[in-house]
């Protein structure tokens, strides 16, 4: 059960000096509460862990994205059922989520009620965000994955083809994710740059195919930390935007062995750190 992502609203245009009323299409925002069931069978506790706005669409990979991106869990085997909360009606609630984790996974909340990394407003230094990172994630990527260039120049054509919400409403942030040979896997949008990479995450995870050591992920819009955060929690070793990264997006990717690629439009892009995992063609004489 999912709201819809796109909502039509009449408008009035102008062009020219000239007024028009129009019909026009709005890429939807609304809240999404997730609260988890944990603890002993005979002892459950429920509580609210995070309230993100996001487009609806793809409302359980997005959670499942969020709890592993954040280290809650692990596997899909931490939890046990995900699902709606349902309102006085009876009815599933759209907007609140509820995950059960097995009665065996040490849910310690005081850790995981600190506040989370939604934006670059949050107050946090850089040096204390790469410190919890380093607590969370204590190995750089290790990883022998090695794409050609041209392979990743198709990219960005690749993804914004695949944009069906964006091409409707021109509001939306979009990830995608591909392998080695360049074919586009899973492709997510979402009006949070950061939902759509735990969208796409959250999808890996559920079909079992974590770690993507052997992938790439493309971001429609600029990097950041949290971007950066999130890729080597599920272990991949390239990321590329179309936008620039943050100056944390770089530390961060340098002291973590991903290589970071920005401005990644057709035929070219910036490498900013670990630039051996991009390939070339040699020319011959």
């Amino acid at each position: 059960m999912s709201t819809p992502a796109v909502k039509q609203l009449n408008i009035i245009k102008v062009k020219g000096g000239e007024q028009q009323e129009v019909k026009d299409l709005l890429a939807v925002e609304e809240p999404l509460e997730i609260r988890l069931g944990f603890g002993p069978e005979h002892n459950r506790d429920q509580r609210s862990l995070a309230i993100t706005m996001r487009t609806p669409g793809h409302d359980f990979e997005l959670v499942v994205g969020f709890l592993f991106t954040e280290g809650i869990i692990t596997s899909p085997d931490d939890f046990f059922q995900i699902a709606y909360c349902k309102d006085e009606n009876g009815e599933p609630s759209p907007n609140i989520v509820r995950v059960e984790l097995q009665p065996t996974l040490n849910m310690d909340w005081d850790r995981f009620a600190r506040h989370f990394y939604t934006n670059s407003s949050c107050g946090i230094c850089g040096k204390a965000s790469i410190e919890s990172l380093e607590g969370m994630c204590k190995a750089p990527i290790q990883s022998d994955f090695r794409i050609d260039a041209k392979v990743l120049h198709s990219f960005n054509q690749k993804m914004r083809s695949a944009q069906g919400i964006f091409d409707h409403t021109g509001a939306l942030h979009a990830t995608a994710l591909f392998d080695q040979q360049g074919h586009l896997l899973h492709i997510r949008e979402d009006i949070g740059r950061h939902n759509a990479l735990d969208k796409i995450i959250g999808a890996a995870l559920m079909e079992g195919s974590l770690p993507l050591k052997q992938h790439v992920i493309m971001l429609s819009g600029r990097s950041c930390f949290e971007l950066i955060q999130k890729a080597l929690m599920a272990r991949i070793p390239i990321v590329a935007a179309v936008g620039a990264p943050s100056s944390l997006a770089v530390e961060t990717a340098q002291n973590f062995n991903i290589t970071l690629l920005g401005f990644a439009k057709n035929s070219g892009f910036n490498i900013y750190s670990s630039p051996e995992k991009i390939q070339y063609e040699t020319a011959h004489s």
